[in-house]
C-alpha cells in the first residue's frame, strides 16, 4: 500500500439505505492520481452508460486530490463528478474550502453516491460513525441556515450542501460548502437534490501518512516563502480574484453587455471604479482562504447598508456576470446577488449569463413585461436583476423558464433568440473572452466540460501574460516556437493539457499556475514515494482527458460539432483545435481517441464503447 493515500472508497446507495467501504488498488490510483482522473475511472466503470443523470443510476463521486490534506501547497481542493444533467456528458465542479481534506481526514480517498432516498436526507461521518439520516426539517433552507443547524446538532465538522435552488432542480445549481464555497458548474445540485440528499457533514480523525514528511514540509515552506514579494501574490492576498475586475474590463477580456458592448463604450471607467475591488475591498471584516492556501485570497464581509452581517466576497466572475455583463455598477446589488446564490447553491457565472439572456430577449421584445411579471428587464436595471435572480432560485414565474440556464430556456422561447444564449453544449461562458485570449474559444468548446474558463488552454496569445509555462515544473519543458501556429504550438498545447489534468487531480489551485517553480515531482514523491516523473504525469493527464473525452462520447455528446455563439467565437477555434486533436492521438473529424491511443494509454477497456 502506497502512502498518502487510504485505498477506501465509502459506497452509500441512498435507495436501500446502505453504506459499504470498498478498496481502492494502489495501481488504480497511482493511473489516474486522484481528483476527478480518478472519478473518471471510477464513474465510467460503474455508471451504466445513457443513464439519466437525474435517475437512481446517476453516480455523485466526491473526489479529494491526491495531495488534498496533506499541507502542500495550493492543495486544499476537491472535486464533484458525474454525469452533468445540464450538458448531457461528463461533469465535473471543482471547488475549495475545507470539505476536501475532511474526506481523507474520515478516511477515504472517495465517497460515492447512488439511488434516489424516499424522503429527505443527510448523511453523517462522524468519528468513524456513518449513518443516513432523516433531513425532513432541512429542506427547504438554504446552505447557509443548513450549516449553523447541523453543527449545532453535532458540534463542528465540514458540510456539503444543496439550498433551494439544487431541491427545485435547477440545472445550473451547484454544492456549497464554507457557506458560500460553491462546486458550482455542471449542475450537481440537482442531482443532490434529485437524490433528495440534503448534505453531507463530515468530521474525522485520521491522519494522512506520507513517505517523508520532513521533505514535503520544507519544500512547502521554501515554495511559500518564495512568494512573499511577488507583485500577483500580493494582489491576490489583498484584493482577491477582484483585482481583476477593472484591470481585465479595460484590456477587453471580461464580457461587456451580453458579450455584444465593450468599455468604455457601454460601461464606462467611471462604472467599473464603482464595483472595483478597491470599492469591495472596504467591507472585509476578515480574511478567508481554503485550506492549505499560502495566499488566503477569500475575504468575508459585512455590509450595513443592506442589513447583510456575514457573507463572502464577490468572486471575479461574480463582478463579471452580475456587473459588466448586466451594464450594472450598484455593489449593493452584487453583494445581495452573491450572497442569495451563495446561500441558495446556485452558479453565479450560469446565472448572471441566463439574466443577461433574458434582458436582451426583453430589449428585443421577445419576452413582455407580462412574460416577466412585471420586471423591467433593462440594461442596469439593479432592483429587477435581483428580483429575477431570486425567481430563478424559487422557479417561480419566469424565474422557472429561466432555472436551467439560457440554452434551455432559448429552446423553449424560441423567435430567434438562440442568438442571445452565449453557451457552449448547455453550459454558460465564463467571463473570459476568446477574443482576447487565443485558444480558449476551443476550451470553451471541446474541453469535455463546456464553457469552464478553468479548462486546459495555451496562454500564449494572451496580450497580458501572467503565466511562464516553461517556468512551472522542475523538468516541464515547451516547444520553443509556441507563439507560432504550427507543429510546435500544438505540441505544447498537448502537454499543457496534459499537466492541467494532473494538477486538478491532485487538489490543487489553479492560482499555482501565475507563480514558477511549484515542485511538484518532489510533493507527490514525498507523499507517495511513487517515485514518479514528469513523464508520467504527462501520460497520466493524457489518460485522464482522454477518458473524461470517452465518457462523453459515450454519452452521445457531440463534442466536435459543439459551436460557440459567433460575437464570443473570437479566432477559428475549430481550426484552433484539429491540431491539438492529432497530438492527443484522436481523430480529427469527429474527436474520438483512436483505438491505438486508447490502448497506449491502457484505456483499452473504451474501445468497446467507442468502437
Amino acid at each position: 500500500m502506497s502512502k498518502g493515500i487510504f485505498n477506501k472508497i465509502l459506497w452509500i446507495d441512498l435507495s436501500n439505505d446502505t453504506i459499504e467501504e470498498k478498496e481502492l488498488t494502489d495501481e488504480i490510483i497511482r493511473q489516474y492520481i486522484g481528483g476527478y482522473g480518478l472519478a473518471a475511472r471510477l464513474i465510467y466503470d460503474n455508471m451504466p452508460a445513457k443513464a439519466d443523470p437525474l435517475g437512481p443510476e446517476a453516480i455523485l463521486g466526491f473526489f479529494p486530490g491526491l495531495l488534498t490534506g496533506t499541507g502542500a501547497p495550493f492543495s486544499g481542493r476537491f472535486m464533484v463528478a458525474g454525469k452533468s444533467p445540464l450538458t448531457g456528458g461528463w461533469g465535473d465542479a471543482n471547488c475549495g474550502g475545507y470539505f476536501g481534506p475532511e474526506i481523507k481526514k474520515c478516511g477515504y480517498d472517495v465517497i460515492l453516491i447512488k439511488g434516489v432516498a424516499s424522503n429527505p436526507k443527510y448523511i453523517t461521518i462522524i468519528d468513524g460513525q456513518k449513518q443516513i439520516n432523516d433531513a425532513s426539517d432541512l429542506w427547504g433552507l438554504d446552505c447557509v441556515q443548513t450549516e449553523d443547524i447541523l453543527k449545532e446538532k453535532h458540534g463542528r465538522g465540514q458540510i456539503a450542501s444543496i439550498g433551494q435552488s439544487g431541491e427545485n432542480l435547477s440545472l445550473i445549481s451547484g454544492i456549497v460548502n464554507d457557506k458560500g464555497r460553491i462546486a458550482a458548474r455542471s449542475g450537481f445540485g440537482a442531482v443532490m437534490g434529485s437524490k433528495k440528499l440534503k448534505a453531507i457533514m463530515l468530521k474525522g480523525n485520521q491522519k494522512i501518512t506520507l513517505t517523508d514528511r520532513d521533505k514535503l514540509l520544507n519544500l512547502t515552506k521554501e515554495y511559500n516563502k518564495s512568494l512573499e514579494w511577488n507583485g500577483v501574490f500580493l494582489g491576490l492576498k489583498t484584493y482577491g480574484t477582484t483585482i481583476a475586475t477593472k484591470l481585465f474590463s479595460i484590456a477587453g477580456d471580461t464580457p461587456i453587455k451580453n458579450w455584444g458592448g465593450s468599455v468604455p463604450e457601454d460601461f464606462s471607467i467611471e462604472n467599473l471604479d464603482k464595483i472595483s475591488g478597491t470599492e469591495i475591498l472596504k467591507y472585509k471584516q476578515k480574511t478567508y482562504g481554503c485550506s492549505s492556501c499560502p495566499i488566503q485570497c477569500g475575504a468575508i464581509c459585512k455590509i450595513p447598508e443592506i442589513g447583510i452581517e456575514e457573507t463572502h466576497r464577490p468572486e471575479y466572475e461574480t463582478a463579471g456576470a452580475f456587473g459588466t455583463m448586466l451594464l450594472n455598477d450598484d455593489l449593493m446589488s452584487l453583494f445581495t446577488i452573491n450572497d442569495l446564490c451563495n446561500r441558495a447553491g446556485i452558479d453565479t457565472i450560469s446565472t448572471g449569463g441566463t439574466v443577461a439572456f433574458a434582458i436582451e430577449c426583453y430589449e428585443n421584445g421577445i419576452l413582455s413585461k407580462d412574460d416577466t411579471g412585471g420586471l423591467e428587464l433593462t440594461w442596469g436595471n439593479s432592483s429587477a436583476i435581483v428580483d429575477l435572480v431570486k425567481k430563478m432560485i424559487k422557479r417561480e414565474g419566469i424565474g422557472d423558464l429561466l432555472a436551467d440556464g439560457s440554452k434551455i430556456a432559448s429552446e423553449k422561447i424560441g423567435k430567434g433568440c438562440e442568438k442571445f444564449a452565449i453557451h457552449a453544449g448547455g453550459q454558460e461562458l465564463g467571463m473570459h473572452k476568446p477574443t482576447y485570449s487565443e485558444n480558449r474559444g476551443a476550451a470553451y468548446a471541446f474541453d469535455p466540460t463546456p464553457g469552464r474558463h478553468t479548462s486546459a488552454k495555451l496562454e500564449v496569445g494572451s496580450r497580458m501574460p501572467i503565466i511562464k509555462p516553461n517556468k512551472l515544473f522542475e523538468g516541464f519543458q515547451l516547444p520553443r516556437k509556441i507563439k507560432v501556429w504550427g507543429e510546435e504550438r500544438n505540441e505544447a498545447k498537448k502537454l499543457v493539457i496534459a499537466q492541467y489534468q494532473v494538477t486538478c487531480s491532485l487538489g490543487l489551485c489553479e492560482f499555482l499556475y501565475y507563480f514558477p517553480k511549484y515542485p511538484l515531482v518532489g510533493l507527490i514523491n514525498a507523499a507517495t514515494g511513487w517515485g514518479i516523473t514528469i513523464e508520467e504525469i504527462i501520460k497520466t493527464g493524457l489518460r485522464i482527458q482522454t477518458l473524461r473525452q470517452a465518457f462523453s462520447l459515450r454519452e452521445g455528446v457531440d463534442i466536435i460539432n459543439i459551436k460557440l455563439p459567433k460575437r464570443a467565437a473570437g479566432v477559428d477555434y475549430l481550426g484552433d483545435y484539429r491540431g491539438t486533436l492529432e497530438k492527443l492521438g484522436w481523430n480529427t473529424q469527429n474527436a474520438y481517441p483512436l483505438k491505438e491511443t486508447l490502448t497506449d494509454l491502457n484505456l483499452d477497456f473504451v474501445i468497446k464503447d467507442l468502437y
